[in-house]
């Protein structure tokens, strides 16, 4: 009958749903790596290291969040809120750069909410930022006006055509390198953090807050740092710029070359920045195993040396007493090659013999060395001289002093010795290198020699 058929096709139905359910049951799901947890960024599933950020999360799937106050290696701040994203069962966005991962964790990067409070938020930024985008220096390469194109609005609410709301703020003097224009300052606080984490001193801080807020030194002085010109890279703004290159070029109107800096032995890797075979600026370029992405002050701003107080042609001093004069290369070539002659000559155009003597150094390499022998032998003398042995210390093949390590294992040492140096002037880069592992680890770190400050603790052996 039709009753006895339902009911043993219902049987069948819920033995099959039975069977399903069991068969799903027992094939394995697929499982995190490790610890790692899964989340989803706009659908698609990437697993994450436990306490990752939600902005790197979606750096991971190659989303792009925009921010202002983030950088990788500065402390969290979470000042701007430009880089809001719209979570799942979360009642408003929240700042990517400072909320942690959880498992099953759903964002919304290009949501209806996420692009409102976005667009809000650039809005705050500009109503106190001034118009000088044609006069400013950053133009071209600033962050704010990219993600001001990108994810503000295309019209303003501001109708104070007299501009007397606006906020104008003193400017300070951070020294020779850096020209400040605090303005156009959005608050991110990079500055702050990099002077204070990286540089090691204390010297730049924030007063008041809200609309009163300021970035300065407290007191008026200067920022006595040798890495002080890595601000004006970090500024997303055109707040800190650089005063040797103020009103130079465009970054359009620019070659780049890629470089290594030869002004310390660290070995920096730079973009040299030219227009018209001439050097206009030195930029840092980025090498996790050397310099990160940081630069010292002095490799930064010795290209001035190729065109400042350059000596172009020859000097000849005519008599003694009397101020050197410009002269040709041919006349220079000329008096010193009758200074010589004259020098006990008897016989006219020709030197006389072993009068004059050469000797070379232990930094002089196997040409410069040849040369003056030749120079030697064609002026009648046969007296070059060299050490007879170079008190090298062992120190001339490289791998006697290399120790088998690279300027990258400093962040995995437990003990940093200094014998008679002082890494902060003679290599900046390394002397920060060693304070991120000392802040972040139980570095220490010993020095033999008289005391100095190396912008962290460490003990001295003699002094």
């Amino acid at each position: 009958n039709w009753k006895s058929f339902h009911l043993a096709q219902s049987v069948r139905s819920g033995a099959q749903a039975v069977a399903s359910a069991s068969a799903k049951s027992d094939t394995p799901s697929p499982k995190p790596i490790d610890n790692r947890v899964e989340v989803f960024v706009d659908g698609r599933s990437v697993f994450c290291e436990p306490g990752m950020t939600v902005l790197q999360a979606c750096s991971l799937v190659g989303v792009e969040i925009p921010r202002f106050c983030y950088h990788e290696r500065l402390s969290i701040a979470g000042s701007c809120r430009m880089c809001l994203v719209e979570v799942e069962n979360s009642v408003k966005p929240v700042a990517s750069c400072a909320m942690p991962v959880w498992k099953g964790m759903r964002i919304k990067t290009d949501s209806e909410m996420t692009r409102k409070a976005r667009e809000g938020v650039m809005e705050f930024l500009l109503v106190n930022h001034p118009l000088d985008c044609p006069i400013c220096d950053q133009g071209g390469e600033c962050d704010l006006q990219d993600q001001a194109m990108v994810f503000g609005s295309d019209r303003s609410r501001f109708t104070d055509n007299l501009f007397s709301g606006k906020r104008a703020v003193e400017n300070f003097n951070m020294g020779p390198l850096i020209k400040t224009c605090m303005t156009r300052c959005i608050h991110c606080t990079r500055c702050v953090r990099f002077v204070n984490e990286v540089a090691g001193v204390s010297h730049l801080g924030t007063s008041g807050r809200g609309n009163s807020m300021q970035i300065g030194t407290y007191v008026n002085r200067m920022i006595e740092s040798e890495l002080s010109g890595n601000v004006v890279d970090l500024c997303p703004v055109g707040a800190l710029l650089s005063k040797p290159y103020s009103f130079i070029a465009r970054p359009w109107e620019t070659r780049r070359i890629e470089s290594i800096d030869v002004m310390d032995a660290v070995g920096s890797n730079i973009v040299i920045s030219m227009r018209t075979n001439e050097v206009l600026r030195i930029l840092p370029r980025l090498n996790e195993d050397v310099n990160e992405e940081w630069l010292a002050d002095k490799s930064r701003c010795a290209c001035d040396g190729l065109k400042r107080q350059r000596l172009v042609v020859p000097l000849m001093r005519p008599k003694d007493g009397e101020l050197h004069q410009r002269s040709s290369w041919e006349g220079v070539l000329i008096a010193i090659g009758e200074r010589f002659v004259s020098l006990g000559s008897a016989e006219p155009g020709k030197c006389a013999p072993n009068q004059i003597a050469v000797i070379a150094g232990p930094f002089a390499d196997a040409e410069a060395m040849t040369a003056a022998k030749d120079l030697a032998n064609a002026m009648n003398s046969e007296l070059v001289f060299t050490e007879e042995s170079f008190p090298s210390d062992r120190t001339d093949v490289r791998a006697n002093y290399l120790f088998n390590s690279r300027i990258v294992g400093i962040d995995n040492a437990d003990l940093v010795l200094f014998i008679g140096t002082n890494p902060r002037f003679e290599a900046p880069l390394i002397n920060a290198r060693i304070r991120k592992n000392w802040l972040n680890n139980e570095l220490s770190v010993a020095l033999i020699g008289e005391k100095v400050d190396l912008t962290y603790e460490y003990e001295v052996s003699f002094n």
